[in-house]
Order: C-alpha cells, then structure tokens, then sequence
C-alpha cells in the first residue's frame, strides 16, 4: 500500500512559497499546470464558472474557488481586481476568448505591469488552426509524435493523454511562467507566455529531430532504435501471459543480457541488422520459459536494463517506487507524489479543496481585496 498523507506544520512549504497565481477554471493541461504550482507552495486561486462544464476538473486539488460570472457587468472587474494582486494568470480558452471578456493581456497588464499572462492552447494563439477545438491527439496527430508511436506495419498507437496534455502542454507552460516570473522579478517587466501543446511537443521530441538529422530515424514507425525497431528495445511476453520490457542500448548491457537469457550465441552481434528477426525470435522463445516473477528476480542488480511491465495497481505495490514514496494514498485514493524534489523546500501534496466559491472572503482578505462579499459575483 502506498503512505498515508499526514499534513504537517501549518504555514508555508514549497520553493514557490508566497507566489500567487490566478487560476481561470478549464480542463486538461491548465489544470495541471496549476496543480504542480500549488504543490510547489504557490497560492492558486481559481475562477470558477457559475455553472460547472459537462466534465469534471480531476485535477482541481491545491486551490481556493472563487466563483465570478464573467457574463455579468461586474465579472470581468473582479477578475482584474485578483489579477492585481497576482503574479502569475493561467489560462486555457481558445484564442481570443479572454480579449472578448475584457480580460486579455493589455487589459490585466494595465493593471498589473509585472504579471506573467500564461496562455495555455492546442495550437497556439495564431495559425491557421488556432480558433479550432482540438484534444490531445489531434495535436499530437500533426507534430509527427502520433505517427511514430507503435509497431512496423501497424496502426499509431495512442500514448494516452500523456504525451500532448501534460508533457507538450503542462509541464511547458509551467517552465514558460516560472522562467517569465524570473524576469519579471528582475525588471518588473511582465509578459505573456504563448504555450502551444503543438510547439511543446515538437519540442519535446528534439532527440528524435536530431537523430533524423545525424543517424537517419526514418518515418516509418516500429523501424527506429527507440521504437520497437531493435530487438534488443521492446516488450516481451512472459510463461505467465505477463510482459518483460528490454532496454539494452548499450553493448555492456546487450551483452549482459542476452548472458542471462542464456543466448550467449548473440554476444557481439546487437547490431548485425540483417538477421534481427532471428534475434527477436530468440529473445521471445527465451521470456518464454519464466515467468515474470521469475525473470524479475533474475535480472535484480544485473544491469542488464530489464524490468517487468507493471499495471497501475501493481506499480504502488512495487518495492522501489514503495522505497521512494513515489505514490501516496490521500483520503480515499492513491495520488503521485510531488515531483520533482527539493532537498530545502519539500513540496506537499495538493489537497482536495473546498466547495466551489467557498475561499471567497479569505482570499479576499489575504490577498487585500475588498469589499470580500458572501455570495459570488
């Protein structure tokens, strides 16, 4: 089982202790963007809408709700008056949508010079796609990442919601406004920060860009080094109907384990092209003849860059991750623990919040807003 969440001393905590970030309520990578700063110490307060959307934001942990209605005269003024007190804004609407509300970037920064404005998009806040609705695979359908995701002659095989969502979207946008905070901590220069899950995730595949370039990685997907292309890279099914992944780039581990395989006619061959479905064959006639269980144990301490394909529910049981504390348990589930760590400024994890609209007059109050009224603007 994974460790229980105990909150500790009450006050500050985090390297981003005393940072306020304005949170406008939406889904996917804003959301978790926002969640990873309030885990990180930050002070996120969210705008939530009057009405809930059709989806439910999961990822609403860390915050404090303030319901505004920005259809009301009244709305976009409250926005601004937060935005005032603000470091950081985080938004996820499609381009123009916050202009119209009379609260893009000139508007908030009239207000307040030194704000980060963090715009979070599909593609981006100009191009032709730029005003289309779009998810998480349709953007990773046009950086080439979806096309090279799977097996020779096989369909693109869809990397969950991991790949675009959180690491193109998310974790870029986190960079931009805490790379922008630094400036702006400087010059007392605010400004906005275009996160595109398109360009993050372009970016993200920088390797695979460089590997075109200098060692040929070719479009055809299930023919390259990293995906499934080599023997010696891949997933192999187990006596038990469980799965073995293989990572053995280098010559010292190839020869490690194709040793414990007991292969030993491979040795020195990782690279003979020409016969690595001969290799393949081996190798899966080989994980074969154990179990999962029985090759763990086997390739333990070995370096032979080998570990068994976990489940979810079997990775919070796995003695490693156990070790590291990798996945708490917070109420009722299981949560990731914050990442990354700080040897200073421990993060804490986020903790669900309130109900909607329920900080209102202590947000106010600390963040010196008045008049702070009981019922949502």
């Amino acid at each position: 089982m994974s460790d229980t969440v105990t909150d500790g001393p009450t006050g500050v905590y985090g390297p981003l202790a005393g940072l306020r970030v304005l949170e406008m309520a939406g889904l996917g990578p804003a959301p978790m963007a926002a969640m990873l700063l309030a885990e990180m110490g930050a002070d996120v307060v969210r705008v939530d809408r009057p009405h809930p959307p059709a989806f439910s934001d999961v990822l609403d942990r860390g915050r404090r709700s303030v319901v505004i209605d920005l259809k009301r005269p009244e709305g976009p003024e409250a926005v601004l008056s937060l935005a005032g007190r603000a470091d950081i804004l985080i938004e996820g609407f499609r381009p123009g949508v916050m202009e119209r509300l009379g609260l893009g970037p000139e508007q908030v920064h009239a207000r307040n010079p030194a704000l980060v404005y963090g715009r979070m998009t599909g593609w981006g806040q100009h191009g032709p796609r730029a005003a289309d609705a779009g998810h998480d695979i349709n953007y990773i359908a046009l950086t080439g990442a979806l096309s090279a995701t799977g097996r020779a002659g096989g369909p693109p095989q869809i990397p969950l919601n991991l790949v675009g969502d959180f690491g193109g979207g998310a974790l870029y946008l986190v960079t931009g406004v805490l790379a922008a905070l630094h400036h702006a901590r400087a010059t007392g220069e605010g400004q906005v920060v275009d996160a595109a899950i398109v360009d993050g995730v372009t970016h993200l595949a920088a390797m695979i860009w460089a590997e075109r370039h200098h060692h040929g990685w070719r479009d055809e997907r299930g023919t390259n080094l990293l995906d499934s292309g080599t023997p010696y890279y891949d997933v192999y099914e187990t006596a038990d109907g469980e799965w073995f992944a293989v990572g053995a780039i280098e010559p010292q581990f190839y020869g490690r384990l194709v040793e414990l395989l007991g292969l030993p006619g491979w040795a020195g061959r990782q690279h003979d092209r020409t016969h690595w479905p001969e290799m393949r064959a081996a190798f899966a006639g080989a994980f074969a003849t154990r179990s999962r269980a029985q090759w763990e144990v086997l390739f333990a301490g070995t370096d032979a860059c080998a570990a068994p394909v976990l489940s979810w529910t079997e990775a919070v049981r796995d003695p490693h991750l156990r070790a590291r504390r990798t996945h708490l348990r917070l109420d009722d589930q299981v949560v990731p623990a914050p990442a990354p760590r700080f040897s200073r400024t421990p993060s804490r994890v986020a903790r669900p919040g309130g109900p909607t609209d329920g900080d209102r007059r202590a947000v106010c109050a600390d963040w010196g807003i008045a008049p702070a009224t009981d019922r949502p603007v």
